[in-house]
């Protein structure tokens, strides 16, 4: 509990600066500005994800999945949603179009391309092996982002998201939640790691009474930070000389997503990969459906009315290749689980995406023609994975939403 109570002191410790600049007006400078309100919104991302892991053990599966992918990833959320409010306030062509979709692109391919190859590498390098095999139960998971990540590449074709596409990404999240109600538990489930674990040890009515003083704290801390951080990152850039889109595309979301990554990385470093890669999962379905579903809704409220969030030449190609990347790995999971390969395969094509981004950041045409080639890797080496692996696709989707059989295995058959 002593380590519990040091590691809320930092977290809180870590986000006073920005509380002291935003109540008394202080101005440190954009750079100064990014640096306090971005470790502010870090800070609330670790609380929001202690308690929500600690919650976990005590709410039934169906609604507690819901929650801590939403609770988890709240500070993309709160900075992407901001962008998209701004938009619709501004307009169609105005730049913070650009920054929404920047943001919400980024997030999605970090989680994929950055995270997930991460978890394998820590997994076989404290000798958990060469691959993270996930469970029976994660097929759901695997088989609802396969869906978004479909319903993607329809919004690509309309070049923009509307409030229509939230209703059926809405719908996705909502059918994700009630199918995991029947989800079978994990038979050897241990105590939640790391700061969860302390939670839980108090008696009931202090656990309750802790968790809920962290949400209430956190998203206080969230809602003071993010429109300072937003605008920060901006003018950031533009004193630094950097693409702000840039920065708003892979800075913004470095910090939102470090607490659920660090989530998933405490359950590898206890013995749970699979809980820890299912985790990440479940963040990019809650980022791949609601997030941008709720975008075209921030934008309409900004404007006053029903609004669109438009996607010009680069958006629709970013998209693209957000829904590609996604493709490609779920490709790799057909068989309910990653291993070293795929993850090395899955960090070297991000590393290329994000080198090549910086490198043509001046040449917008070239910009466009690099997002849609790498797009078109994806999809060639997804292709080639769900053709081979077509089989335990047809298993995978069964086990997912078909009741399961008597007798039936615990997971799609996998070959040794």
């Amino acid at each position: 509990m002593g380590r519990f109570l040091m590691l809320v002191a930092l977290a809180v410790a870590a986000a006073t600066p920005a509380l002291t600049l935003r109540l008394t007006g202080l101005q440190v400078g954009p750079i100064g500005e990014t640096a306090a309100f971005g470790a502010a919104i870090l800070a609330a991302g670790f609380l929001l994800s202690w308690g929500a892991e600690a919650a976990e053990r005590h709410v039934s599966q169906g609604l507690i999945i819901a929650v801590v992918a939403l609770v988890t990833v709240l500070p993309e959320y709160a900075v992407d949603l901001y962008y998209a409010y701004q938009a619709g306030k501004a307009g169609p062509g105005s730049q913070y179009v650009h920054y929404a979709a920047a943001n919400m692109t980024g997030a999605n391919r970090l989680l994929v391309g950055l995270a997930w190859p991460l978890l394998v590498a820590i997994h076989w390098a404290r000798g958990g092996g060469r691959a993270v095999e996930l469970t029976r139960a994660n097929a759901v998971e695997v088989a609802f982002l396969l869906l978004a990540s479909l319903y993607a590449f329809v919004i690509v074709l309309k070049d923009g998201i509307g409030p229509l596409d939230f209703v059926v990404l809405a719908a996705f999240f909502g059918a994700y939640v009630w199918r995991t109600r029947s989800a079978p538990e994990d038979e050897d489930e241990d105590e939640e790691p790391g700061p969860a674990a302390a939670l839980n040890a108090l008696p009931v009515a202090m656990r309750w009474a802790a968790t809920a003083a962290l949400t209430l704290v956190a998203c206080g801390v969230i809602l003071v930070s993010a429109e300072p951080f937003a605008e920060a990152l901006v003018g950031a850039g533009r004193v630094l000389g950097l693409d702000e889109f840039l920065l708003i595309q892979w800075l913004a979301p470095l910090a939102s997503e470090a607490p659920a990554m660090t989530v998933a990385v405490l359950f590898v470093l206890a013995g749970r990969a699979a809980n820890g890669l299912g985790t990440l999962v479940s963040d990019k379905i809650s980022q791949w459906t609601l997030l941008v579903g709720m975008l075209p809704l921030a934008m309409s409220v900004g404007a006053g009315s029903l609004a669109n969030l438009p996607l010009d030449a680069r958006q629709a190609e970013e998209l693209l290749l957000t829904a590609a990347q996604s493709l490609f790995a779920l490709g790799l999971l057909l068989r309910l689980r990653l291993g070293l390969v795929s993850a090395f395969a899955l960090a070297s094509l991000f590393g290329l995406q994000v080198g090549l981004a910086f490198a043509y950041r001046d040449d917008a045409a070239r910009t466009v023609a690099t997002l849609s080639a790498l797009a078109w890797v994806y999809l060639g080496l997804a292709a080639i994975l769900f053709l081979v692996n077509r089989r335990h696709l047809v298993d995978l989707l069964r086990v997912a939403f078909l009741p399961p059989a008597a007798g039936a295995p615990g997971r799609p058959e996998r070959p040794d």
